[in-house]
């Protein structure tokens, strides 16, 4: 998944480019609606990347001039009302978010009790579930519930191909779901909610009563560098910016993404052998089951 995050034009479509020199597969391209700079849906569908999916904004606008290019539709929600406003736009596909995902978060209950709702009133559009998911079990389970796959996130980012840096990977294998945040405190760049692993800028933050944006400890200090087109940009205290690799970063003020899963996220592998096992376990479970 190439992501377009807050990318310039030329530099995602150089990503585009090079993603189709790797590989003959079809892949997508995410696109963070609330974020993304002006013209990066429109680059995307000008490109005829295969998958486009957005997040956190209305599809409806692009939906049809991608169909016309043979571009598949996905979008990222988190209630059953968004679900029906996609559904009605046309969108191929949806991702159901829960409140268990790590990253930003638009769900607001747990994905387990919104998803037969969903596939129920968007049917026959397929959903894949989001969040908590990290395994063949947590894969049959959403499938039992209706969803036609899953989408995950916590569990790639401890693998060896996830682009954040070696350090982050090791506190998602070490982490358990009680180590898990979920509030607006990493506010600079993107004020929305979201799900981080607690760390040292969480605990003070706390420790002060919770203070509002322009009152917590240690504002306006710089707490590492992020590369932004080739260079590095300071990175402020209390910034969106996860530490990726090639960024320096103090991993106890930089917010560390990371959902309720890491509970069963133990180990660090290639992102070919995650997929390979969690289907061989769900087609073992189906299978004993007659499915």
């Amino acid at each position: 998944m190439t992501s377009s995050g807050s990318s310039h034009l030329d530099g995602l479509a150089a990503e585009i480019a090079r993603t189709r020199a790797l590989t003959s597969k079809p892949f997508g391209v995410n696109v963070i609606l609330a974020t993304a700079p002006k013209g990066v849906v429109d680059l995307c569908i000008e490109e005829r990347v295969p998958v486009l999916v957005l997040f956190w904004g209305d599809p409806s606008p692009w939906v049809e001039s991608a169909h016309r290019r043979g571009i598949k539709v996905v979008v990222q929600l988190g209630s059953l009302e968004d679900a029906q406003v996609a559904a009605r736009a046309g969108v191929d596909a949806i991702i159901l978010q829960g409140i268990e995902a790590g990253g930003h978060v638009l769900a607001t209950t747990s994905l387990w009790a919104n998803l037969p709702a969903v596939v129920d009133a968007v049917w026959p559009v397929p959903v894949l579930a989001a969040g908590g998911i990290a395994t063949g079990r947590g894969l049959v389970a959403a499938l039992t519930l209706g969803a036609q796959g899953a989408s995950l996130g916590t569990r790639f980012l401890a693998t060896r191909e996830a682009f954040v840096t070696a350090g982050y990977k090791e506190r998602v294998v070490n982490a358990r779901a009680e180590d898990t945040v979920y509030c607006e405190l990493f506010d600079g760049g993107w004020p929305a909610p979201h799900r981080v692993l607690r760390n040292k800028a969480v605990a003070e933050w706390e420790a002060a009563g919770r203070p509002a944006s322009g009152q917590r400890p240690g504002e306006g200090t710089i707490v590492g560098t992020v590369v932004r087109s080739d260079a590095p940009v300071p990175a402020p205290r209390y910034g969106a910016s996860m530490p990726s690799a090639g960024d320096t970063a103090d991993l106890e003020y930089f917010p560390l993404y990371c959902g309720e899963s890491c509970t069963l996220v133990n180990d660090i592998k290639p992102a070919g052998d995650v997929v390979r096992e969690i289907v061989a376990e769900a087609e073992g479970i189906l299978q004993s089951r007659g499915g």
